[in-house]
């Protein structure tokens, strides 16, 4: 696949611009010296990127300089064409105002203009977007993309100068790993399958964990185990059953003679053992008040000092001292024990108010139960019986849901270890699949590594690294990277100038290494010489030259001072053949779009 023209239904303001199979130079002159010192000049070079990519079947997107200023493109009708084999060639129309609505011609010239063909003599005309993706990718027929479209390699194809930030993860799959690594891996010669697989159980794993959640929320974070839910269910079906028994015979004598047994010497004999607590509690609680109350020490060395001195007796300083000693000791003997009092006292006191609330509940019990069994309406003694079987029910359908959560919460364990299994199988696999490629010399990705490190040599006098691994969690690892003479990691490749050419270097190796198969044979890199010293400018464009020479199409832009020194009018860098746009900026006549600037 090679792209041979580009053109409008609009010649004075686009003119058509034809390509060749190999090096194809888009050369922006600054002729004005005010000019010479900026960083941008909107000529068009970028733009022309941003065109391709709208005739490629890009998305729509507001910030695309076509809708942007719809008023100014709204009338332009693009035609693309593609040489898809070398005796067959595809044209694609896509308008400005109809972006959705694309047409195909399929045509054995090169070179074509159809821009007065009307629609019957289109093969596809007027072709839905998604619809119009699929046709593309049918006629393009580029294999060794299976099962990705061509829209996936794209982004590789066309840089621009926002392009070169990351050698591999472009600007569009910026946080989505599993968008672009399975692709990239499979380009590269390694198993894409397991790359896929492994994101897609990580996704089954995350919502595995989460329904477990959410199941563990629904149990109420009670520690049940389904042996008690069964045996509490068993319970209260039980109760059940004789409730329903009562109220279908309608004879409540039985419930009576339980009731009276229960409420005369359980909740007595209940009411009685904490009532009995409770004396012993509040005598225990009164000593110890008294303790805490009298550990006061009423000796005063100073009060005894005077008495000593008014009776004619002696008190020396050193017998002062030894009792105020003896008085700090026996206070901190006291401080101590008075904190061990207070907290029995605390703990007397909260089982004190325990007790308190058990009897208060068991007094309502037992009066509810005396009514019950002094109740002489039997309506009355069914409606309590009914309110009790209603209790019941609503426990029975809360132990049930409990019973199933339960079971699903251990159903989701089980499938959360089979998935994690899975996942671990799976990273297994890319670490088995990564060593072999790894260290196999003929296999695909070694030759991308020694193109790829061939290339930067060339332009840099610096080695290389392409490498692939497998990190610490389990996922494939692209990293490009220039070494030192003693083959150790710099930070060279930070640098924007040396990110580019990494870039540069990964896209050719990669397109060189599969010019044999069914994959585009074609790239488009923006601003390729700028910041280079020259001697760098004239070993990449060596480097052009060979690739291109391979049978690589090659659409580079440069603007004219940051070509190669030699660059004169008698010596050229670019043949006039090959320089196929030549914009400047003495007036609109210069631009892409020959019209005021927008």
């Amino acid at each position: 696949m090679k792209l041979t023209k580009i053109y409008s239904n609009q010649d004075e303001i686009f003119a058509p611009i034809f390509l060749n199979d190999g090096l194809n130079a888009v050369i922006a002159e600054i002729r004005k010296p005010e000019n010479k010192e900026k960083d941008t000049h909107n000529l068009g070079k970028t733009t022309l990127a941003r065109l391709l990519d709208f005739l490629l079947l890009a998305q729509r997107n507001k910030k695309q300089f076509l809708f942007k200023h719809l008023s100014m493109f709204e009338s332009f009708v693009f035609f693309l064409e593609v040489q898809i084999t070398s005796e067959k060639f595809l044209t694609i129309r896509r308008s400005v105002s109809k972006p959705s609505k694309i047409s195909f011609k399929y045509h054995n010239e090169k070179h074509q203009d159809f821009t007065q063909l009307d629609d019957a003599h289109w093969d596809h005309a007027g072709v839905t977007f998604d619809r119009a993706r699929n046709v593309l990718d049918s006629a393009l027929d580029l294999r060794d993309l299976s099962p990705w479209s061509y829209r996936q390699i794209t982004g590789y194809l066309l840089r621009t100068q926002n392009d070169y930030t990351d050698v591999f993860q472009l600007q569009k799959f910026k946080g989505k790993h599993e968008t672009w690594k399975p692709f990239l891996a499979q380009v590269l010669g390694f198993e894409s399958a397991f790359i896929t697989e492994q994101y897609e159980t990580e996704k089954k794993v995350d919502s595995a964990e989460k329904s477990l959640e959410t199941v563990k929320t629904e149990l109420g974070g009670l520690n049940l185990d389904s042996g008690k839910i069964e045996g509490l269910l068993q319970l209260k079906l039980r109760e059940s059953e004789k409730k329903e028994s009562l109220l279908s015979q309608f004879d409540f004598r039985e419930e009576d003679a339980k009731l009276a047994e229960v409420t005369i010497s359980d909740y007595d004999r209940e009411l009685a053992d904490l009532t009995t607590r409770r004396y012993y509690l509040n005598q225990s609680k009164s000593e110890i008040e008294e303790s805490i109350k009298d550990n006061s020490i009423l000796f005063d060395t100073e009060q005894a000092k005077q008495l000593f001195e008014e009776a004619g007796v002696l008190f020396k300083d050193q017998i002062k001292k030894d009792f105020d000693q003896l008085i700090e000791f026996n206070q901190a003997i006291t401080e101590e024990r008075k904190s061990y009092l207070e907290e029995d006292l605390k703990e007397i006191n909260d089982e004190l108010g325990n007790i308190k609330a058990q009897i208060e509940n068991l007094s309502g019990e037992r009066s509810k139960n005396l009514r019950f069994i002094k109740e002489v309406d039997v309506f009355e003694k069914y409606k309590s019986i009914s309110r009790d079987l209603v209790k019941i029910k609503a426990d029975i359908e809360t132990l049930e849901r409990q019973r199933e959560n339960l079971k699903r919460l251990q159903e989701l364990r089980s499938e959360l270890r089979n998935i994690k299994s899975q996942l671990s199988e799976v990273q297994e696999e890319i670490e088995h699949n990564v060593d072999t490629i790894n260290g196999d010399p003929n296999s695909r990705f070694s030759k991308v590594r020694e193109y790829f490190s061939d290339i930067v040599e060339k332009v840099l006098s610096r080695k290389a690294l392409l490498s692939v691994s497998v990190n610490q969690q389990g996922h494939i690892e692209f990293l490009a990277e220039i070494l030192d003479d003693d083959g150790n990691s710099t930070s060279a490749d930070l640098g924007h100038t040396y990110k580019k050419l990494l870039c540069v270097a990964f896209d050719l190796s990669i397109l060189r290494v599969h010019l044999e198969g069914r994959f585009p044979r074609w790239l488009y890199h923006d601003g390729i010489f700028e910041s280079l010293d020259n001697r760098k400018k004239e070993n990449l464009l060596e480097v052009i030259h060979e690739y291109t020479d391979l049978g690589i199409q090659m659409i580079v832009t440069a603007i004219d001072s940051d070509l190669p020194a030699r660059n004169t009018q008698d010596s050229p860098v670019f043949s006039n053949a090959q320089v196929v746009l030549r914009l400047h900026d003495e007036d609109s006549s210069g631009r892409l779009f020959r019209m005021a600037s927008w």
